[in-house]
């Protein structure tokens, strides 16, 4: 009962960081948001996680960045699949 409990608030987690991360990132698209209190705030929150995607994938035509595209996939699905295998491992034990 505690896994299935701490597997859940961990899924709620990733759930929640996604929707701060699409928020900023879609604050990109609006001049001087992301150097507002708000902007600033959820960069401190997202840019420790976009900025290792960034490292691996530059920017398309120098103007471009799709590396949030790929951290948002790494964060609604890989991450909640290998959180998955992990408790199912734990519970059979």
């Amino acid at each position: 009962m505690a896994l299935y409990t701490i597997f859940n608030i961990l899924i709620t987690l990733c759930s929640v960081y996604s929707w701060a991360l699409l928020i900023y990132i879609l604050l990109s698209w609006i001049p001087n948001a992301q150097g507002s209190k708000f902007g600033q705030i959820l960069g401190r929150i997202c840019e420790p996680f976009l900025e290792p995607f960034r490292r691996f994938i530059p920017p398309i035509g120098g103007v471009l960045d799709i590396s949030p595209i790929l951290a948002l996939i790494v964060l609604n699905q890989l991450i909640p699949r290998g959180l998955q295998a992990i408790f199912q491992f734990l519970s059979g034990l």
